[in-house]
């Protein structure tokens, strides 16, 4: 019996699951080191990703792709962030930048946007700018009726598979009199005139990933919009529930990564003549690892499999990304302790895990968001409740 929990996955999510751990034990490990150290785009992950359908597994089979589960997308990102973390974070990625077309888009633009997903070509999410991340309704970028068209000016930053996508959902002001209210959102193609990336962020982990800038001054037609007018703030917190789900499992990955790298080394290494794991400070800390991970596990196969049945995912997924993130920090930080002086230096895996994970604490929500969404939850619920419930009045009279 494992000591890690197992989720009882069905045969379509066994499948998907198995697959992705093939590809990861015979080409994303073994090419992991490679690609952070030259801080290099794996293109020849990507076309696995594309032969194998892991690349279309969310997208409907309608549109080109396999209809898989979020559950069994869960299980493939898990399994591949415990190989390569950075490949991981592109299909995170991926999902991010197609949600908001499957989410509004019209058929026209399901059809040749997630068709061409399914195919290889990516779509990028652009709600960010270089000073604005967490508070989206203050983005800047401007969307100003021109003709019958839009014409599109600003700058978003911080775009996961930036540059590498060829299709961008940008997020911008059509009311910048109405705040939040007043976002829309529109498909723009990199190749179009007046749009330029001109910066690829220098990063600390997941380097075979790219993150770029986006500078726009273009025009698109009425057409390229989704959803509707002024709409697309509820939208893009929409496509972040799922998101932060898809990063939760990205982060169960590397926990579990990073688990295996210290428990193995804490049975071979030794120290006064016996396995540092006999050491109750070493071993103790590899029991609670091992509890945290199972637990976050459960959360997020929990979160998935609520948002298969249409349940409201806001609270849980929050939960699940801010839980699982923050017990992958302890579990690189454990492993690279239980490494000692091999575990900072390179290329030592705890090494990579530890930078690879700092930046799941902060993308598509930071846990100071997490918990300041499910503060607001709590206070709601409280608030419901003193508002449903006929509290008598005391009874203030003097016999």
């Amino acid at each position: 019996m494992a000591v890690i929990w197992q989720p009882a996955l069905d045969e379509d999510a066994q499948r998907w699951q198995a697959l992705a751990a093939s590809l990861t034990a015979e080409h994303f490990e073994p090419l992991a080191e490679e690609l952070d150290r030259d801080q290099r785009y794996p293109w020849e992950n990507v076309r696995k990703l594309v032969e194998s359908d892991l690349a279309g597994l969310f997208i409907p089979k309608a549109y080109g792709g396999q209809g898989a589960s979020l559950r069994s997308t869960v299980a493939v990102v898990e399994t591949v962030g415990t190989g390569c973390g950075s490949t991981a974070a592109i299909l995170c990625a991926a999902q991010l930048g197609a949600f908001p077309v499957l989410l509004a888009g019209r058929e026209d633009q399901k059809a040749f946007y997630l068709g061409e997903m399914a195919k290889g070509t990516g779509t990028s999410f652009a709600l960010s700018e270089r000073s604005t991340g967490s508070d989206a309704a203050a983005i800047e970028a401007t969307a100003v009726r021109e003709g019958d068209g839009w014409r599109i000016r600003g700058e978003k930053y911080w775009i996961g598979n930036g540059g590498a996508s060829r299709y961008y959902v940008v997020f911008a002001k059509t009311d910048p009199s109405a705040g939040g209210r007043g976002i829309s959102a529109f498909m723009v193609d990199k190749e179009q005139p007046g749009a330029v990336i001109d910066e690829l962020s220098d990063k600390m982990g997941i380097r075979g990933t790219q993150t770029s800038n986006l500078k726009l001054d273009v025009v698109v037609p009425d057409s390229a919009r989704v959803g509707e007018v002024n709409r697309a703030l509820r939208l893009a917190f929409q496509t972040l529930n799922v998101g932060r789900i898809m990063v939760a499992a990205q982060s169960l990955g590397i926990a579990l990564a990073a688990y295996r790298e210290a428990s193995r080394r804490a049975v071979e290494r030794q120290a006064f003549g016996h396995p540092i794991i006999e050491n109750q400070g070493i071993g103790f800390k590899l029991a609670d690892i091992a509890t945290e991970i199972s637990a976050a596990r459960m959360m997020v196969y929990e979160a998935a499999r609520a948002y298969d049945s249409g349940e409201d995912v806001a609270n849980l997924g929050a939960m699940a990304k801010l839980y699982t993130s923050e017990v992958a920090h302890r579990a690189a930080d454990a492993a690279v302790q239980i490494w000692g002086g091999y575990g900072y230096c390179k290329p030592n895996v705890a090494e990579r895990l530890y930078r690879d994970q700092r930046i799941l604490e902060i993308y598509e929500g930071t846990s100071e968001i997490q918990r300041l969404v499910l503060a607001r939850a709590v206070r709601k619920e409280v608030e419901d409740a003193r508002n449903n419930v006929s509290i008598p009045t005391p009874n203030r009279s003097v016999a």
